[in-house]
């Protein structure tokens, strides 16, 4: 583990009626649970291979006291939308570059976490484009503090980059190469089963 590099994922207790409640309305409550438990543990188990410290930030808060895998540290979200939770989280680490992540980006892997932190090398802030106009990672590096990158966000909507762009205002910043989604309607879950079965069929 590399002293100084925080990953942090956040992650919700996988229960029944609470996760994925987008998708749920299109495959069912099981469906989307199942869904749900296979990517975290694939991304808990991949991601938490590489040279950095890794936190996940749980909801609820009794969450935190389940035994996740190591290396992971546990820690509880705070209250308040998205932005508020992701800044407080960044804000309670130590010092240090920190990537934010989420648990539901099955295309997630280790490379992408490591070119993140390489950009924080050269630029204040590093984001993960989505296709629908978000993003699935953000990083940064907090020297010079930075203002607060989530005020005003229009979260789970096309503007959320745009949105957290302009708060970064005249910093340095770099946008990964890789376009990742996160599976959360009916259509970006049938990509990830047409992906699944490509890669059962080709054995990787």
């Amino acid at each position: 583990m590399r002293a100084g590099r925080h990953l942090v994922l956040f992650a919700r207790m996988p229960r029944l009626g609470v996760v994925k409640r987008r998708l749920a309305a299109g495959i069912g409550d099981l469906a989307a649970l199942a869904f749900y438990r296979l990517t975290l543990t694939r991304v808990l188990r991949r991601l938490g291979r590489g040279p950095w410290r890794c936190w996940i930030a749980v909801t609820p808060p009794s969450a935190r006291h389940l035994r996740w895998p190591r290396p992971w540290q546990a820690f509880a979200q705070s209250s308040g939308d998205l932005g508020r939770r992701m800044a407080r989280a960044v804000a309670e680490r130590p010092v240090g570059p920190v990537v934010i992540v989420g648990s539901d980006i099955p295309a997630i892997v280790p490379a992408h976490i490591d070119a993140a932190f390489r950009a924080l090398g050269r630029a204040d802030v590093v984001f993960g484009a989505a296709r629908d106009g978000g993003y699935w990672l953000i990083g940064c590096r907090r020297r010079p503090a930075l203002p607060n990158l989530f005020d005003r966000v229009r979260w789970s909507s096309a503007h959320a980059l745009a949105d957290t762009l302009r708060n970064v205002g005249r910093r340095d910043v770099i946008v990964l190469g890789d376009q990742l989604e996160d599976v959360d309607d009916m259509h970006s879950y049938e990509r990830w089963r047409r992906a699944e079965r490509r890669h059962s069929k080709s054995g990787t």
